[in-house]
């Protein structure tokens, strides 16, 4: 049976006439015939494609986008007409949310992800907790040291270098947080056992890798390990000077050792640069604040002197440095009969005084001479302290009211830049005087 289509009449019928927002659909309409059939009308979908919209029909749509955007800004207006502070602080805290969400998201990215980017993460996520509960919001001192030595022990089991400097760095941080909440023993004793397997590690190790730099790195990490561990015996609450000035002692020897070898076998390729003159002289600065507090100047006073011959010029701490030579110069003492110092006699004291009244007036010249943006604080604290100290030493010497004339002055220096103990002390000092009269 042969199908016979009588006619086919195609219409266009266009769906939306109002403000339409979208390309009209259209449908062809077909009519066909068939005989076994009665006449059937057909509807079949023809096309979806998109076609020219006529011109008019554009126009409409713009007008309704225009009504729509007109209608939104004449809202927004009449609202903050009838309610000006209720929609200012509705826009206020719509900004503060949103500067919070983006500082939210730049603080985890670079500072709780970021910040643990070259660990694997097993040991990212325990520092993570540990970080969570050594922060002050969050402090929990047991639960962040658990969670440390889970990071140990779980850097320890998938292979990292427990002398590199992330697992070291560990060590190093846990240790510091227990200094900080006031546990020193426990703090004194990791920096020990690291400093024994940095010491161990040169020993065995280091003649293998002069020229990857690690031995140098090592020899570094055991100056400055033995540096802070003197401070820590030297705290109050421990009170070891003897162990202190055994490590501060160990420290200096360690940088004058490398720098001997250095200067008479010469650098290496690949070993690396020593420790900067700096970073030299607080080594031996810690080491001469521990013969001071010993009420060993004779001993402090070469250290400071070198400890001031490795430091800038132009930096403040260089002020600092002159006056405390000057102060051990002036309260040094000839050392105890049988003790094993330079063969040569101590000088008379009056030279010892002479030297320094110097060093303190050499102290108030460079800090005069220092300018921003080298400046800091340490220079007016160390400028007003030297001055407090050439008035103590022309007290020693009978000169009252030169040393009035530099108590005042000393004074005048510390009020003007906060420092209330050097105020204290001038105030003190002309009490002292007044008394003598």
């Amino acid at each position: 049976m042969s199908a016979v289509f009588s006619k086919i009449a195609p219409r266009l019928i266009p769906r939306g006439s109002q403000c339409p927002n979208k390309t009209p659909r259209f449908v062809v309409v077909q009519h066909f015939h068939h005989p076994s059939l009665p006449s059937v009308r057909h509807y079949v979908l023809h096309a979806q494609s998109r076609t020219k919209v006529p011109s008019k029909i554009q126009s409409l749509s713009q007008q309704c986008q225009q009504r729509q955007q007109k209608s939104t800004v004449e809202k927004g207006k009449e609202l903050w007409r009838e309610n000006p502070i209720s929609v200012s602080l509705a826009a206020i805290f719509i900004l503060f949310g949103a500067g919070c969400l983006v500082f939210a998201n730049y603080f985890y990215i670079h500072y709780i992800i970021g910040g643990f980017s070259r660990y694997p993460e097993p040991v990212a996520k325990k520092l993570r907790r540990a970080l969570f509960y050594a922060n002050p919001t969050n402090l929990d001192i047991k639960e962040a040291i658990k969670y440390y030595m889970q990071a140990l022990v779980v850097a320890d089991e998938i292979g990292m270098n427990p002398f590199g400097d992330e697992v070291m760095g560990i060590k190093v941080h846990l240790a510091a947080f227990l200094e900080k909440h006031h546990n020193y023993k426990p703090a004194i004793e990791i920096l020990e056992i690291i400093k024994k397997d940095c010491f161990k590690w040169v020993e065995e190790l280091g003649p293998k890798h002069f020229e990857d730099g690690h031995r140098t790195r090592m020899l570094k990490r055991t100056v400055e390990l033995n540096t802070k561990l003197g401070e820590l015996y030297s705290n109050v609450y421990v009170d070891e000077r003897d162990k202190a000035e055994a490590c501060l002692i160990e420290g200096a020897e360690t940088y004058l050792k490398e720098r001997n070898r250095r200067n008479k076998q010469g650098i290496k390729e690949g070993e690396g640069d020593w420790m900067s003159e700096e970073e030299a002289g607080a080594s031996m600065e810690a080491l001469a604040h521990n013969y001071e507090e010993k009420d060993m100047h004779y001993l402090a006073s070469p250290l400071f002197l070198s400890a001031l011959s490795l430091s800038p010029p132009n930096s403040c701490h260089t002020v600092i440095l002159m006056n405390n030579l000057a102060t051990s110069l002036a309260q040094s003492r000839p050392p105890p009969s049988g003790y094993n110092s330079d063969p040569q006699p101590s000088p008379p004291r009056e030279v010892l005084l002479s030297q320094a009244k110097a060093w303190a007036q050499k102290a108030i010249e460079i800090s005069k001479q220092i300018k921003s943006p080298n400046r800091t604080e340490e220079c007016e604290i160390g400028c007003a302290t030297a001055t407090h100290n050439l008035g103590e030493l022309a007290e020693m010497a009978g000169e009252i009211e030169e040393a009035r004339k530099r108590y005042e002055e000393a004074r005048a220096l510390a009020k003007r830049v906060g420092f209330e103990e050097g105020v204290k002390q001038a105030e003190e000092a002309k009490r002292r005087l007044d008394q003598r009269v």
